[in-house]
């Protein structure tokens, strides 16, 4: 792949099916740069089981904080600022770093959730995206 498409190619949220143990798992990419994710917005089906790889091009730590809007005021308020994935949708992203978490939305409704980075004025900043889920 040239550097021209580089970019692109980590820009893109891809929603490709894998298998894991019989079961399918929807990988999504989503990039940090510049202290913003993109893409700012996913779709994923309510029941689904996602693989998010998370990837960081920025010189500084971020995080992948996957929840409802209770969730990010917690964790807003809070001084947690290293999650090693213990826990689903929850991960720390260091400088110039690709992470993965596994998700598994069987438990949702349909509705939205957010996407955020909670580090020291990160969320003020606007670091954080949508997810929709639907069906």
């Amino acid at each position: 792949m040239g550097l021209a498409l580089a970019p692109v190619a980590i820009l893109a949220a891809l929603a490709v099916p894998a298998c894991s143990g019989g079961a399918a798992v929807r990988q999504v990419r989503v990039s940090i740069h510049y202290s913003h994710f993109s893409p700012p917005r996913l779709d994923v089906p309510r029941g689904s089981t996602v693989r998010f790889i998370v990837t960081n091009s920025d010189p500084i730590d971020h995080e992948f904080i996957l929840g409802d809007e209770a969730l990010q005021q917690r964790e807003e308020a809070g001084t947690d600022t290293v999650h090693d994935g213990a826990v689903p949708g929850m991960i720390s992203v260091p400088a110039g770093s690709t992470v993965a978490t596994v998700v598994s939305f069987r438990r949702y409704a349909p509705g939205t959730l957010v996407y955020a980075c909670h580090l020291p004025g990160h969320y003020a900043y606007g670091m954080r995206g949508t997810l929709w889920l639907v069906g």
